[in-house]
C-alpha cells in the first residue's frame, strides 16, 4: 500500500475566529463533505475533523486535491468566493507531516490550551462518521487506531493530562478573575453541549455566589443540576436570566448569534456584565461590547488559566513527543510492509501453484494415508522456504530497500505473469 496522506488544515494558528466560523461545520455538514469528496473526487481514508479552533480535512490521493477541497467545503458552507480564503489554510501535501500534524492534533499538542482532553474525543467522533460513511479504509483503520493507543500511552506514563487545562476549565478560571470583587456573583451558563457540559462540571466547586444553567433541553440541564449541584433556568426565562447575570456564559451551536445587541441594550447595566462566547460560529454578537460596561471574551481571548496544571503539561511535552515519534514509526513500519503485502501474496500463490502441480501428479499412486502425510509434509516445506523471503522483505523494508527485492522476486518467479490458484487454508 502506497502511502499518499495528505491534509487540507485551517486553525487557530492562521486564521482569526471571524474566519474559523464561517468555515466551522457541524456534524451533519462533516458527513455533507464526506458525501461531496466520497462524489467528486478518488479521496480514500477521509478524515473530517471540524472544531471551536480548526476544520481540516485528512485524505490519501495521489494528487494534490487540496483546491478541490477548499472548493468543496465551500459548497458544503455556501460561500461562493471560498477561494478568496486559501491563504488561511495549510496545505500538507507530504505524507510524513499530515501524520505528524494528526498525531499532534489528536494528541492536544496543537490546541489553544496544550492538553486539551476534549480533542481526543472530537478526533474519535470524525473517525466514526468517516467509518459510517465507508470513507476509512486500512491505512486509516490503522492509523486512528495507533493514535488512540498512543494517547492511551501518554495519559498512562505522562503528566500531559493531569489537572483540567482545558479551554472549560480555563474559562472558569477567567470567571473567577471576573467575579472577584463581586460579593455575590451570578452566574448564567447557556448551552450544555461538551464545552458547556465541562464548564458547568468545573463550576460545581464555585461557592461565592449563584450559577444557574439552561438549555433547549431542560431535561438534560436537570439532570447536569443534580449532578453538579446547581439551579436551572427554563428556557423560555433565558432573556430574563441574562439581565440578572453578572456573568454569562454562551456555548449554544447556532449559524447566527443567539445573544444580540439589541437585547443586551434592553437591558439595565448598573456596573459591569461579562459575557464569555465558547462557540464557534459565535453565539454572541461581537457589537454587544460596544454597549458601555459590557465586556465580551471570545474563544480566541480565554488565555491559559490553568497555570498549574498547564505547566505540568508544557513540561511533559518532550515526553509525549517521543512517544508519538516512536508509534509514527512503527505505523511507518506497518505502512511499508503493506507495500509488499502484494507481492508475498503472490510468492506463496506461484509456491502454492508448484505445489498443486507436484500434488496432482504425484498423488494419484498413493494411497488416503500416504497422500496426507505428503499433503502435510509439502505444506511445512513451502512454509519454511517463504519464510526467509518475507522475513528479508520486511527488514528491506525498514532500509527503504524493498522496491529493489521486489524487482528481484517478481524476476525470479514470474510473479507478475503467474495465474494463481485460490488457496485453500
Amino acid at each position: 500500500m502506497q502511502n499518499h496522506f495528505k491534509a487540507v488544515s485551517l486553525s487557530y494558528k492562521k486564521a482569526p475566529l471571524e474566519i474559523r466560523e464561517l468555515v466551522s461545520l457541524s456534524e451533519e455538514a462533516c458527513k455533507g463533505l464526506l458525501h461531496l469528496l466520497s462524489d467528486y473526487t478518488m479521496a480514500t481514508d477521509v478524515l473530517v475533523l471540524s472544531t471551536c479552533n480548526r476544520t481540516e480535512v485528512y485524505y490519501s490521493s495521489e494528487e494534490d486535491l487540496s483546491s478541490d477541497i477548499i472548493k468543496l467545503l465551500g459548497i458544503q458552507k455556501n460561500i461562493a468566493n471560498v477561494a478568496d480564503y486559501s491563504a488561511y489554510f495549510n496545505l500538507l501535501t507530504q505524507p510524513e507531516e499530515a501524520i505528524s500534524h494528526l498525531f499532534h492534533v489528536a494528541m492536544g499538542l496543537d490546541a489553544q490550551v496544550v492538553g486539551d482532553m476534549q480533542i481526543a474525543n472530537q478526533v474519535k467522533r470524525a473517525y466514526q462518521w468517516s467509518a459510517d460513511e465507508n470513507m476509512a479504509g486500512p491505512f486509516l483503520h490503522r492509523l486512528m487506531h495507533t493514535i488512540f493507543f498512543t494517547n492511551k500511552k501518554v495519559v498512562q506514563q505522562t503528566t500531559f493530562r493531569d489537572g483540567a487545562a482545558s479551554v472549560s476549565y480555563a474559562a472558569v478560571e477567567l470567571i473567577n478573575e471576573l467575579t472577584a470583587d463581586i460579593v455575590e456573583p451570578r452566574v448564567l451558563v447557556i448551552g450544555l453541549g461538551e464545552i458547556g457540559t465541562d464548564v458547568c462540571r468545573n463550576l460545581a466547586k464555585f461557592e461565592r455566589g449563584s450559577v444557574r444553567i439552561t438549555n433547549r433541553s431542560m431535561e438534560k440541564a436537570e439532570e447536569l443540576a443534580h449532578e453538579c449541584g446547581l439551579q436551572t433556568t427554563p428556557f423560555s426565562e433565558v432573556g430574563s436570566a441574562i439581565a440578572e447575570a453578572d456573568v454569562v456564559l454562551c456555548s449554544i451551536a447556532a449559524d447566527q448569534p443567539f445573544i444580540t445587541k439589541a437585547l443586551i441594550e434592553e437591558q439595565e447595566i448598573l456596573s459591569h456584565k461579562f459575557l464569555i462566547d465558547l462557540s464557534v460560529p459565535r453565539s454572541i454578537e461581537a457589537s454587544t461590547e460596544d454597549i458601555p460596561g459590557v465586556l465580551l471574551y471570545n474563544v480566541d481571548e480565554i488565555e491559559s488559566k490553568a497555570s498549574a496544571a498547564l505547566e505540568k503539561r508544557k513540561a511533559a511535552i518532550p515526553q509525549v513527543k517521543e512517544i508519538i515519534a516512536e508509534s509514527i514509526e512503527e505505523f511507518n513500519d506497518w505502512s511499508k510492509e503493506m507495500m509488499v503485502s502484494p507481492t508475498i501474496h503472490k510468492l506463496k500463490n506461484a509456491l502454492e501453484q508448484i505445489r498443486q502441480e507436484e500434488m496432482t501428479r504425484y498423488l494419484k499412486n498413493l494411497n488416503s494415508k500416504e497422500a496426507k502425510a505428503v499433503e502435510m509434509v509439502s505444506r511445512s516445506m513451502m512454509q519454511k522456504i517463504m519464510k526467509l523471503p518475507v522475513l528479508q522483505l520486511k527488514a528491506a523494508c525498514k532500509r527503504g530497500e524493498a522496491e529493489t527485492l521486489i524487482d528481484v522476486l517478481n524476476d525470479l518467479f514470474n510473479l507478475e505473469n503467474q495465474n494463481h490458484p485460490s488457496e485453500k487454508e
